[in-house]
């Protein structure tokens, strides 16, 4: 209300200097009279307009205040009514602990008297196990007395015969487990093999000490030996092989151990028939032409073994080495692929075994390598090759591997038993190898004979190709354990006094039989 009252006063002293101020200007220019009226209508307009301006300030002011009365009338009934929600929820928890309050009461009287109850119980048990041990002691004093013997002593006794009894069944469960690994390694053993010679076959090629070369006619001969047979002994001075000419219509026979050598004579007397001019000096450069191409060859096969095989890094010279075998053979089997054949063996079984794929078929492929030099350097295969491998920088164990595939050395891991395994398998399928018929005979007699040279042997037979040495024993003069060693030295004296490919199982057998008649 002051507010307001002195919004009004000060309106109306605006409103009296501005009519002053006019009446002022009405004197100085017109009449007094009517300024004065003039002044009088403006100065109750003023007043009017004021009383009206008061009056709906007043309203205004009302209004505002009946509303915030309003609000505030409403905030507070908001307030009791959440004030008197909250009450009656904390009421309600209020009960709801009162009931759980109640509730443990009960259970704490009830566990208090479970308490009272397991005490007594307790005291019972315990006074029932005095009683027990006294009866214990009480017995075990009369055991005592009638077996003579303390409990201690007892004890003892007891411990002895379980820890006896023990042993034995621990010795029967070791013979147990160790026969049945013994059966599961074999088993294991033959599968592996197994599965390597039916995911290989190779193929193939058979080599002889002779090459036979055809001629277009009979007349070629004359050529070939030429005037005093100058032709023929050029030929042989350049391969270092022999040229038999005999009654063989149309060809003519090269003969040397030589493979390397006798190829370059087959060749070069191939193009000399087939280019017609033969004569020393052509002899000459024919043979070195067809030596120059046959290295070349020889570096190809070795270079495409080692990429068939999957093999890289290897020595140049090794690789050369690799084509040689490519001629040379043994027992009719051509070594190149028997060594491939070896090294894919090789990575068959190595994959089974979980070992080192490309390094079985490294040692593999290069287990025959000496064979290449072997006509040149003293010494076995199997050791002129270790030396080769080590010379040319390969692997400490693939060289290890190399050296023992004949057991030159012992074998010492998993890829020494890999290659000589490979090796056997090789050179023992079907069609590997072949050997004229009476060497082949004469080995089985000799197998027959050093079995049926040792005491108690009854009949042996050579079976399998030779392969298989079955042998029946008296069983009233060799028993188990002698059976087992006669088979160890039969095999120890075939390896002494015979030659054979890949290797030969001696099987002795004893057998105890009993016979009775019902008459």
């Amino acid at each position: 209300m002051n507010g307001t009252t002195a919004l009004l006063f000060a309106l109306t002293l605006a409103v009296g200097a501005g009519v002053g101020f006019f009446l002022r200007k009405k004197l100085i220019e017109g009449n007094q009279a009517d300024i004065e009226k003039q002044r009088l209508l403006i100065i109750e307009n003023a007043i009017h307009e004021a009383e009206q301006i008061k009056k709906e300030k007043l309203l205004q002011v009302k209004e505002e205040i009946y509303q915030s009365k309003n609000e505030a009338e409403l905030e507070i009934k908001n307030s009791r009514k959440n004030i008197e929600n909250e009450q009656r929820r904390l009421e309600r928890k209020l009960d709801k602990v009162h009931e759980e309050l109640n509730d443990l009461k009960d259970k704490e009287t009830d566990l208090t008297s479970r308490e009272r109850k397991l005490t007594a119980k307790e005291q019972t048990v315990v006074e029932r196990e005095n009683e027990a041990k006294l009866l214990i002691v009480e017995q075990q004093q009369k055991l005592e007395k009638i077996a003579g013997v303390s409990c201690d002593e007892a004890k003892r006794l007891l411990i002895e015969s379980i820890e006896s009894e023990a042993r034995m069944d621990a010795a029967k469960r070791l013979t147990r487990i160790e026969n049945e690994m013994k059966l599961e390694a074999d088993r294991k053993g033959k599968n592996i093999l197994a599965l390597a010679i039916a995911r290989y076959a190779g193929d193939y090629v058979a080599d002889k000490t002779v090459s036979m070369v055809p001629l277009p006619n009979d007349e070629m001969k004359g050529r070939i030996i030429g005037r005093e047979g100058r032709n023929i002994r050029a030929i042989e001075a350049a391969t270092g092989i022999d040229i038999i000419i005999d009654d063989t219509p149309e060809a003519v026979i090269l003969s040397g151990f030589n493979p390397i050598r006798r190829e370059i004579a087959r060749q070069s007397l191939l193009q000399l028939i087939s280019d017609g001019r033969i004569h020393p000096a052509r002899i000459e450069e024919v043979v070195a032409k067809v030596t120059h191409d046959l290295d070349v060859e020889i570096k190809e096969a070795g270079e495409k073994a080692t990429f068939d095989v999957g093999v890289h890094g290897m020595h140049v010279d090794l690789i050369n080495l690799i084509g040689r075998l490519k001629y040379r053979s043994s027992y009719g089997q051509n070594i190149l692929q028997h060594s491939l054949e070896v090294a894919f063996l090789c990575g068959v079984m190595a994959a089974e075994l979980g070992i080192d794929v490309k390094k079985a078929k490294r040692a593999g492929l290069l287990h025959d390598i000496g064979k290449a030099v072997d006509h040149e350097v003293e010494g076995s295969h199997a050791v002129i090759g270790r030396d080769l491998a080590k010379k040319y920088g390969e692997r400490e164990d693939i060289v290890y591997a190399i050296g023992a595939h004949h057991e030159d050395q012992p074998p010492q891991s998993v890829l020494d038993v890999l290659v000589q395994s490979a090796d056997a398998l090789s050179g023992a399928r079907p069609g590997a190898r072949k050997e004229m018929l009476q060497s082949y005979v004469k080995r089985l007699e000799d197998l027959e004979k050093i079995a049926n040279a040792f005491a108690g042997v009854e009949k042996s037979y050579a079976v399998q190709a030779g392969r298989d040495l079955r042998i029946i024993v008296n069983s009233q003069q060799v028993g188990d354990d002698a059976a087992t060693l006669m088979s160890r030295d039969i095999a120890k004296a075939i390896e002494e006094q015979l030659t054979y490919p890949g290797q030969i199982r001696v099987t002795v057998i004893r057998e105890t039989r009993a016979v009775e008649y019902a008459k």
